[in-house]
């Protein structure tokens, strides 16, 4: 008889044996970032989470950097939208404000930048529209100049989430072309249209005002799709890319870390995030086990960071 039950007997041979593991410094933290000053806006449907002023960015900084967290994803929610978004690439706009008081006052921390430009525009869109459809090639030069922008802020890593065809070649040439051949470029590569995002519309303030963005976000039952779009991102330049959402789509992550030899990061998304968290206020599961369960899935479906609300709560129950 093959007694594979020797091996679970105590919990130090368990731990001696497990194959997978979450550690800090794969952890990435998202920050949604508002104009105004004295601001924590909590948000409703994503419990825990809040909209932060600048002025008040230091304290939830202060955290992260306490848990042994390392990195920060931010996400802009300007005062002013216009058709062409032209929050996301003002050099005094929200986002450039926050990378440079983070590199000022907490150089450890890795900032990476989300480069798109729905929070941006007037009508919700990742792109520039016209007469109702979302042009392409014309939103490229627009989500270059915010990478740029933000790169010329002091961001450490970009990460274009637009889903535009060839973005990545179009940013990584503009960011080579300034000078920041060094900029790591972390591209959403394979983004479905799925409605685990609504939380974080609501945390954006990024619903788009017509339609849905299916035509450039990714069919959610399409799996081959999502290689042939690492593909195509990695030959324009992508040096880390992301598979959003991350629960529903494990498949996904497994595949690409079979296909490519490239570091993989998991977006567990606003609405996983919140079901866990209703969840547990309900005290229909215990949250911690529930989520660590969840961090532990995504590595062993290949994910090599992780991209989640959950990350202080992990840090702190890894610790």
């Amino acid at each position: 008889m093959d007694r594979m039950r020797r091996l679970r007997k105590t919990e130090n041979i368990r731990r001696m044996v497990r194959e997978n593991h979450v550690r800090r410094d794969e952890l990435i933290y998202p920050i949604f970032v508002t104009e105004g000053e004295n601001i924590c806006n909590p948000i409703p449907s994503m419990p825990g989470i809040c909209q932060h002023s600048i002025d008040r960015l230091p304290k939830e900084l202060d955290m992260v950097a306490a848990a042994g967290v390392s990195a920060v994803l931010l996400f802009g929610i300007p005062a002013h939208k216009d058709e062409l978004g032209s929050g996301a690439y003002d050099e005094n706009g929200i986002i450039q404000r926050a990378i440079r008081l983070i590199k000022e006052s907490y150089s450890d921390i890795t900032v990476i930048a989300d480069v798109c430009l729905c929070e941006y525009t007037s009508h919700g869109h990742c792109g520039i529209v016209k007469n109702g459809i979302i042009l392409n090639d014309e939103t490229l030069p627009y989500l270059a100049r915010t990478a740029v922008s933000y790169a010329r802020a002091g961001a450490d890593i970009v990460a274009p989430s637009d889903m535009m065809d060839g973005r990545v070649k179009v940013i990584r040439d503009a960011l080579d072309s300034e000078g920041f051949t060094d900029i790591p470029i972390m591209s959403y590569s394979a983004k479905f249209a799925s409605c685990y995002y609504s939380p974080f519309r609501d945390a954006a303030h990024s619903a788009p005002e017509f339609g849905d963005r299916k035509t450039y976000q990714m069919d959610t039952a399409n799996g081959r799709e999502a290689l042939r779009e690492v593909a195509a991102d990695l030959a324009e330049g992508a040096d880390i890319v992301i598979a959003k959402p991350a629960l529903g789509y494990m498949d996904v992550i497994k595949d690409i870390s079979i296909h490519f030899n490239v570091p993989i990061a998991a977006y567990n998304v606003s609405g996983e995030y919140s079901m866990v968290k209703a969840a547990a206020m309900q005290g229909w599961l215990d949250e911690k086990k529930m989520v660590m369960e969840n961090m532990v899935g995504l590595k062993r479906a290949g994910a090599d960071m992780i991209i989640t609300y959950h990350a202080l709560d992990v840090a702190k129950w890894i610790e």
